[in-house]
């Protein structure tokens, strides 16, 4: 059966008021469907209950991603299980983090690791984020001072990631991730929080601060369904090629050996 190409969630085509929000990372949480939505594509099943909190679960089962709205503080939920001495890990976001950022670690799920090393202070030094020690902790601020991303170790030498925004009213987020969580997830979402490419929110879904930039924009729903499906396109495209290879892979399995000459009988 043909599947249904995706139409995106904005009816008629009258141009919507939205805004670019600078920066992405005060600019609140954005539809959660950017994040589900690209999961879905990528083989991912949604076992949500009706009327319940978002929950995905990747195709071997090993990690989930749940956004919980109903509860306090509420939020995400990313928990994994991985072989050898990482075992299980775990991350959570606040509400407010943008889906943006998010995405950073969910679409890197999706993805083959990296053959080269992570390092998750590399995209916030490219952005001239600051870093500075303090005791235990490594701590990286962005410029304007609103984000950070800090490596915390107690006494007892345990160690967290912990993250987040926040302008002077005190309104953000924040997230933190164990210190089993594989470094590259880390990494691919330090590199979202830290690009200073804007996001954009429809009308009256930009939080109201004074440390946020805004730039009006007026967009149709047939351009904003365009954006989406490209990038579920994107995806089931990526998933296709990564199934594809798996299936094509030359098989290691010896083959039994006959001896040359012939089988010997017994008499």
């Amino acid at each position: 059966m043909k599947k249904k190409q995706w139409q995106g969630w904005g009816p008629g085509e009258q141009a919507e008021q939205h805004y670019l929000v600078q920066p992405r990372a005060l600019a609140g949480g954005g539809d959660v469907r950017h994040v589900s939505e690209f999961l879905r594509a990528s083989g991912w099943r949604n076992t949500s209950k009706t009327g319940g909190p978002l929950l995905m679960e990747s195709p071997d089962l090993a990690i989930r991603v749940a956004y919980d709205p109903y509860i306090l503080p509420g939020g995400w939920t990313i928990h994994g299980r991985a072989g050898g001495a990482t075992g299980e890990w775990s991350a959570h976001l606040g509400r407010q983090t943008p889906v943006e950022i998010v995405a950073g670690l969910t679409d890197a799920l999706t993805r083959p690791r990296s053959a080269h090393a992570p390092s998750v202070w590399a995209p916030l030094q490219e952005q001239n984020w600051h870093t500075r020690f303090e005791s235990q902790d490594y701590t990286a601020t962005s410029p304007d001072g609103t984000a950070w991303m800090q490596y915390r170790q107690g006494a007892d030498g345990s160690a967290l990631w912990w993250t987040g925004a926040q302008d002077k009213q005190g309104n953000g987020w924040t997230a933190h991730f164990t210190p089993s969580t594989p470094m590259h997830l880390v990494q691919a979402f330090s590199a979202e929080l830290a690009s200073p490419a804007p996001v954009m929110r429809p009308r009256g879904r930009v939080p109201h601060s004074v440390q946020i930039r805004t730039w009006s924009v007026s967009v149709k729903p047939s351009q904003l369904s365009a954006w989406q499906q490209a990038r579920i396109t994107a995806a089931r495209a990526a998933t296709w090629a990564r199934n594809s290879a798996r299936s094509t892979r030359p098989r290691t399995t010896a083959r039994p050996c006959t001896p040359t000459g012939g089988a010997r009988t017994r008499r």
